[in-house]
């Protein structure tokens, strides 16, 4: 099994290249367009951008989603060091992966996370790195859950003393009181619904409206005298 640490592409079981074209797109994006905001990871974020919240709230922020269905954190890190974040100089870039690494260890995943970390702060040294928290999945209870979970306490406690790194939890009030998940919030109990996104992503849309303001804050805060 390969180290979530090391950056790998995505195989190609069926022959046609699919990953990697992806991968091309991205890259000519950021050639092609700016953005405040880059989203960067796996199916959910990839997901997202096809939601009612996407265009509604992220959208107009000037976002590009470089969210890749059932990628694994190697493949992230992998994009990374291959270009995904060059030619571009986003404030913030928001990474979400790790719910396709359940075959690894909860310290296993929270590494290969700090490493993606490590590679976006040496490609973009200004920009925020926001990691929205991995979501639960499974109708009912499971060990993967579980193994999230643990990742999340993780997150929460060693990025809080780092600048310019922010965890926000997007995981709350899925698990229902018998500890199900329902469908009308993920259609397949990982992916989200439209109004699963909303609950999920609107903490987000908040914390970058945030971010993405500062700098003006601080200007109308400034006494004119």
């Amino acid at each position: 099994m390969t180290s979530c640490t090391v950056g790998v592409p995505v195989e190609d079981p069926d022959g046609d290249q699919r990953w990697l074209s992806i991968h091309n797109r991205f890259l000519s994006e950021t050639r092609e367009k700016d953005a405040d905001v880059i989203f960067i990871g796996d199916s959910i974020l990839q997901a997202l951008q096809h939601t009612d919240i996407w265009n509604e709230l992220f959208a107009p922020l000037h976002c590009l989603n470089f969210g890749i269905h059932r990628d694994l954190i190697e493949n992230v890190l992998w994009r990374v060091q291959n270009g995904e974040l060059d030619n571009v100089k986003p404030r913030v870039v928001v990474l979400h992966v790790g719910t396709n690494n359940h075959r690894n260890t909860a310290g296993e995943i929270f590494d290969g996370i700090v490493e993606v970390v490590n590679c976006i702060r040496e490609k973009l040294p200004e920009a925020y790195i926001v990691i929205p928290t991995l979501l639960p999945r499974g109708q009912h209870p499971n060990s993967i859950r579980d193994k999230l979970s643990e990742v999340n306490e993780m997150l929460k406690n060693k990025f809080p003393t780092i600048a310019k790194v922010e965890v926000i939890s997007i995981d709350k009030g899925f698990i229902q009181p018998d500890g199900c998940i329902s469908h009308h919030d993920m259609h397949d109990y990982l992916l989200l619904t439209n109004a699963g996104s909303r609950k999920a992503f609107e903490p987000l849309h908040e914390l970058l409206m945030q971010l993405l303001n500062e700098g003006e804050t601080e200007k109308d805060l400034t006494p004119s005298e």
